[in-house]
């Protein structure tokens, strides 16, 4: 099979590259720019394009696939020779989807947790040798590439997305896979930039709800209130299987969770990821993992990438970043930290760095998300707001929709740079919570 990427540099677009590149077909891809460590991992595939741009000649009428990119405009020049050809033309998802439409699917959706509970599960999978298909937002400690696709395996495990499919397919990502199997593990607003009011945010919810298959099932998180009311007003058929916290201890820095089985010690830490560990047990005893084997693989489990991952300093400090780009996230992560570390000095850090985190609307979201934290600083760049073409914040405004006036606040990297050079990183422990880098901070120094 003949495929070809328009924007193929993406981070989910060149594991789906390198996934089917694998799987024996054969694959083109363009794109205007490309960054590590997408252009290494394509290269190595010798499948990065060989110069930066869109080319409409490489878009052939013997090409059976063509597969677009969030990152694409609808005004591309390779999507519009395609669209000239009539050639197939799939988003991401939808071609996922193609991929798994005759296999059991496991879809794991929720605005917050849906990356650690699909990688504790394929982390559960790998452990006792059980093969699947999957594709999952991060890299992951035992795994090649985010996305695998056979054409043996049963099953698929999707991370699913609530954002748009594409530039020309603007339906939510998890509204294409129609899940056998799926997991629900919160709903708090956020891509504001595309759903304008909470009821459009939730209304995605209802309609993966909807799309679960006749007589499949649904694991759901029954602490969550929006969840709860998107589940009970389902009018379709599906098997409901609630889950919750479970019992746990922290004990000498380490948390133990309370089973039948004894105490099972954890590599990680958190309420909120004890949470989704349990939504993980449930999804994989569906899949034939007996609990008794769920645990004895979870205890390894260490965290996927960016989620409360311990950051080795070369002076030994106790350092965490977060990808925690959104205030459910944010809350959870510091309370989490909290709790983990009682009796040292703490320090958080949140850069706002997505089109939702800096509208003034969705401010409102972050109310005492910082609280509890002996030093808190939240870093935004002026520059990226002009770059959005969004009105200037003031660092009063911060203060004032978080709640907290003992926030540090710094609207340039020059500066926090200078405060971080300031502080003693052996002092303390510190939570760094972005999905950007912070103006290039080097957190391992």
């Amino acid at each position: 099979m003949k495929t070809h990427f328009i924007a193929i540099g993406g981070s989910a677009m060149h594991n789906l590259a390198i996934a089917l590149k694998d799987k024996g077909y054969q694959v083109t891809g363009s794109d205007d720019a490309i960054f590590e460590p997408s252009r290494s991992r394509l290269e190595k595939k010798g499948i990065l394009p060989q110069e930066m741009g869109w080319f409409p000649e490489k878009i052939t009428a013997d090409i059976d696939a063509v597969i677009l990119g969030m990152h694409a405009h609808q005004d591309n020049p390779e999507l519009a020779r395609a669209k000239e050809l009539g050639l197939k033309i799939y988003s991401y998802p939808e071609f996922l989807y193609e991929q798994s439409k005759n296999k059991t699917r496991v879809v794991i959706a929720g605005s917050h947790g849906k990356t650690t509970i699909t990688s504790m599960i394929l982390h559960v999978l790998n452990f006792h040798q059980k093969e699947v298909d999957f594709m999952v937002g991060a890299q992951l400690e035992g795994f090649d590439c985010m996305v695998k696709l056979t054409q043996d395996n049963d099953f698929m495990v999707l991370e699913g997305d609530e954002y748009l499919s594409s530039p020309i397919d603007l339906r939510s990502k998890f509204l294409l896979y129609q899940p056998n199997i799926a997991l629900m593990s919160g709903i708090a607003w956020d891509h504001i930039n595309v759903f304008k009011t909470f009821d459009d945010y939730i209304e995605q919810f209802r309609r993966f709800v909807a799309s679960i298959t006749p007589g499949g099932v649904l694991v759901y998180n029954e602490e969550d209130a929006e969840v709860v009311k998107v589940v009970e007003a389902a009018e379709n058929y599906f098997r409901k299987i609630p889950y919750k916290t479970p019992e746990y201890e922290i004990s000498n820095g380490k948390v133990y969770l309370k089973t039948e089985m004894g105490d099972v010690p954890l590599s990680v830490f958190g309420a909120h990821n004890l949470l989704n560990m349990e939504g993980a047990r449930h999804i994989c005893q569906t899949l034939g993992i007996m609990d008794e084997d769920f645990y004895e693989a979870i205890m390894s489990f260490k965290g996927a990438s960016k989620r409360l991952e311990k950051v080795e300093r070369e002076d030994k400090g106790i350092l965490y970043k977060d990808f925690a780009h959104a205030p459910s996230k944010v809350k959870a992560t510091v309370k989490a930290f909290q709790e983990q570390f009682k009796k040292e000095k703490k320090y958080g850090f949140l850069e706002l760095h997505t089109y939702s985190s800096l509208n003034p609307v969705f401010l409102e979201q972050y109310d005492h998300a910082m609280d509890g934290l002996d030093e808190a600083v939240v870093f935004y760049s002026e520059d990226a707001l002009k770059i959005k073409r969004m009105d200037p914040i003031s660092p009063e405004l911060i203060k004032e929709k978080f709640k907290n006036d003992t926030l540090r606040v710094f609207t340039n990297a020059e500066d926090l740079h200078a405060y971080w050079e300031t502080l003693d990183k052996t002092d303390g422990v510190f939570l760094m919570m972005s999905s950007g880098n912070f103006g290039g901070l080097d957190l391992t120094k």
